[in-house]
């Protein structure tokens, strides 16, 4: 399980508290466990009302409070400071002065769940190539101290002051009105909008092509940040169109300004793009960036950049290795085509840094189908310690506690295995799709599904469900935890479960 121990890497101490939850996975090595205790499993999320969809708490049963999200919410949430933030779309406008199709990070008050401010972000106009219509903001924001820091649906970095407007327009950057605003759209900047530090833009700068959507969500450790691009194919699935840009890169969290990108060649190589997030730890006792790259491979960093034969500033290449069989790459001496149930995956799911291992599964865009699967736990030296063909893909982070691995595939199946050996204790099917990932936080394991059922099961080698919840809403975000308080997002609703 974490303790505050575990937010010290490389002498630095995260500013958040052991109980909050201030990033995607809660802290830096991204492993899906929180602290948490008394969550209840006796839970009825109430009803939504048929005319405005306000969520009817009347005969709720541990739900603290219910906000409503847009119609579709992928971004999983973040807590921090006495706020709650997460991302959707705008189908259930704040602001009726903006409506239409826009992506959006909302903040809400951890106490009550009231709303304080939303960042709406523009749609970039290329529809379901770069910008998927309807999907909103994908990314889970980092946050630490009174700034946060998120990648928008339109590729760029962002820095927020996660005070919103109500103290002022801080930073260097000052026209939030214009950002905002689609065309000749007029936007009056209120306290209800959100206060843009500065905005690294990755198309401009790094010459990027995101496939469909923008989904990585960024790590903060010291002065760096460190993001993937999701540069990826195109319309066709056969192009590239910027194979010589990277695929991951470091800012410095204070300006924007670029300190870093891999070289590894993983844009010349990826299958469909490279949405995966990174983790950072300790790795054979050395500070690592790892991630899951949009080629199949994953990578270990070391996150002092050297410089290149040009100058350029880089990540050096601790080690990479290919997380799928050579029998999903070709068969009988011939590639096998991608996106096809036999076929090679790329990593979406984040890689885990547990006890100096690292965890990972490998998967495919949902829209490509079920098809072979591999999770692998990996040492320092890029070796593989076990893995298992005994899953299908997913789109999963793993959650690593009491030396038990949790994983989630996506045709609905939840996993436990060995952590140092992958010897498999149990699977239990939801009979529903999972997009989400696993949360292990008070001796129980949270999952949501399709369907829209919250699936509570006792951690351990021996399977025991718990409970079994039906939200009024599909569920495709990731379940999270902070100071004792269990946090779902369906598409439409996020919902604080407590006693």
């Amino acid at each position: 399980m974490k303790t505050t121990t575990a937010l010290l890497l490389s002498g630095l101490t995260l500013t958040a508290t052991a109980k909050d939850w201030p990033m995607w996975g809660g802290t830096p090595d991204r492993n899906m466990v929180g602290e948490a205790k008394n969550l209840p499993v006796d839970i009825n999320p109430g009803e939504l009302d048929d005319e405005t969809e306000a969520a009817i708490l009347t005969d709720a049963k541990n739900i603290k409070w219910a906000a409503k999200l847009g119609s579709q919410a992928y971004g999983n949430t973040v807590v921090a400071d006495g706020k709650v933030y997460v991302g959707t779309n705008n189908e259930s406008p704040r602001d009726e002065k903006q409506k239409g199709d826009r992506g959006v990070m909302m903040a809400f008050n951890e106490k009550d769940g009231s709303f304080l401010w939303q960042l709406i972000i523009p749609k970039l106009g290329a529809g379901k190539v770069s910008d998927w219509e309807y999907v909103g903001l994908c990314s889970s924001p980092a946050v630490e101290g009174k700034r946060m820091w998120l990648v928008t649906n339109r590729g760029e970095v962002v820095c927020l002051d996660t005070e919103g407007m109500a103290n002022g327009n801080d930073g260097p950057f000052k026209d939030e009105a214009k950002y905002m605003a689609v065309k000749d759209e007029v936007v009056e900047v209120t306290n209800g909008h959100a206060d843009i530090i500065w905005i690294y833009d990755m198309r401009e700068e790094l010459g990027i092509f995101p496939h469909n959507v923008s989904s990585c969500s960024p790590v903060i450790v010291g002065d760096e940040l460190y993001t993937a691009t999701s540069n990826g194919v195109d319309w066709s699935h056969t192009n590239i169109p910027a194979p010589n840009s990277p695929a991951l890169v470091s800012l410095n969290k204070n300006t924007g300004k670029l300190l870093a990108e891999e070289v590894s060649g993983v844009s010349t190589r990826v299958l469909h793009a490279s949405w995966s997030s990174p983790a950072y730890g300790k790795i054979g006792g050395n500070d690592a960036i790892v991630w899951g790259g949009g080629d199949g491979f994953t990578y270990a960093f070391d996150p002092k950049p050297i410089k290149d034969e040009e100058g350029f500033d880089v990540f050096k290449e601790l080690w990479k290795l290919d997380c799928n069989p050579k029998e999903y790459r070709e068969k009988d001496g011939k590639s096998i085509k991608y996106a096809t149930y036999a076929g090679a995956s790329e990593v979406i799911g984040t890689a885990v840094i547990a006890d100096g291992l690292t965890y990972i599964i490998i998967g495919q865009d949902p829209e490509h189908g079920d098809g072979v699967g591999h999770i692998l736990c990996i040492d320092e030296k890029g070796g593989i310690v076990w893995s298992s063909k005994e899953v299908g893909r997913s789109i999963s982070t793993l959650s690593v506690a009491d030396g038990l691995v949790y994983a989630a595939e996506y045709d609905g199946d939840i996993h436990c295995f060995d952590a140092k050996k992958g010897t498999p204790h149990w699977k239990h099917e939801t009979q529903s799709r999972i997009w989400g990932s696993t949360l292990v936080a008070d001796g129980k394991v949270w999952i949501g599904t399709e369907d829209g059922e919250l699936h509570i099961l006792k951690a351990g080698k021996e399977k025991e469900v718990l409970g079994l919840i039906e939200f009024p809403a599909p569920i495709y975000s990731s379940a999270i935890v902070a100071n004792d308080v269990v946090y779902i997002a369906t598409q439409t609703h996020l919902y604080a479960i407590g006693k």
